[in-house]
């Protein structure tokens, strides 16, 4: 598939900011969520602001983005209208959290209730995001368990690698043991992501181009020629290919980037206290780098069974 570079920041930046809103919650519920207005601040303004800027860069890739709207309407039958349902939604109780949190000081009470439901209704969207590709049968890398573990893995990741920061930068550290909690997630979502790219390579031919044209009984089936003279948009948006010496290259630079580096960079922050601030940036920054690298991997390997028709021996 052609990774379209606004779904490929709208399923990192959403992510990670209902992940920060997820770990909010948790710290509400254990009583740990800090009363620092810049604590509050920053994670109010970064939470929304990736959340925000992802769900409108989704339009972006649209033919006519002033529609979006009607997709509302699908809900009983589409996940990407349930989607959208569920971020609307989810926005409720996280805008009355913030109004308690920010306006009133209150973090407690009412307001643990609003951010408890807002980081479980959180973890909800990224699902349903998940689900939009794990339930296209006719993608067969996307149609697996792991896709859906690997958005909700690496949504809690990015939000904890966020919230450390924070943690780090203001100075609340209410949760000593996150630093520890952060690289068993940032493990957790390397272990996803082998497993699944080790899935999408050894699983079994879903359709080849025997089956898909149905003259497998006469033997191997080979094309003639092209079924168009020139490039359409099939060719363009669901056979875009990607030389595997380069994917595997790619999947090397998301392991050290998105993964081994920035836990080394937070252990080294909880070891070396003098250089727990630049430790702690460049984490985030590897993590996020490592993070649209392993998207863009997401969508480019992926084929459409569609490419049958175009020269493709099996999907």
């Amino acid at each position: 598939m052609h990774p379209a570079k606004s779904v490929i920041f709208f399923t990192t930046a959403t992510g990670a900011g209902y992940g920060l809103m997820f770990w909010l919650g948790v710290l509400a519920l254990l009583g740990k969520i800090p009363n620092n207005p810049v604590f509050a601040w920053a994670s109010m303004i970064i939470g929304f602001g990736l959340i925000v800027g992802g769900l409108l860069s989704s339009t972006l890739h649209l033919g006519h983005p002033e529609r979006a709207w009607r997709a509302f309407s699908q809900w009983r039958s589409s996940w990407l209208s349930r989607e959208g349902v569920m971020a609307i939604l989810t926005f409720i109780p996280l805008s009355l959290f913030a109004i308690n949190w920010l306006f009133l000081g209150r973090s407690d009470g009412i307001a643990t209730v609003f951010i408890a439901i807002g980081g479980m209704m959180s973890l909800i969207t990224v699902f349903t995001t998940a689900m939009i590709y794990a339930s296209l049968k006719t993608i067969p890398a996307w149609h697996n368990i792991w896709t859906k573990l690997g958005y909700l893995v690496l949504c809690v990741m990015s939000g904890g690698v966020i919230l450390y920061i924070l943690q780090t930068i203001t100075g609340q550290n209410t949760l000593p043991d996150l630093a520890y909690y952060v690289v068993g997630l940032l493990i957790a979502g390397l272990f996803v992501k082998v497993l699944y790219w080790t899935h999408i390579h050894k699983a079994p031919a879903v359709s080849t181009a025997e089956s898909a044209t149905g003259l497998g009984q006469f033997g191997k089936v080979s094309f003639a020629g092209s079924p168009h003279s020139a490039d359409n948009y099939l060719l363009k948006e669901m056979g875009y290919q990607i030389a595997r010496k380069h994917a595997a290259k790619l999947r090397v630079l998301t392991i050290l980037i998105g993964f081994v580096l920035p836990a080394v960079m937070v252990m080294l922050s909880v070891t070396f206290s003098k250089f727990a601030l630049v430790a702690v940036i460049l984490a985030g920054l590897m993590s996020l780098f490592g993070l649209v690298v392993e998207r863009w991997l997401f969508f480019a390997e992926a084929k459409h069974v569609v490419t049958l028709y175009y020269g493709e021996n099996k999907v």
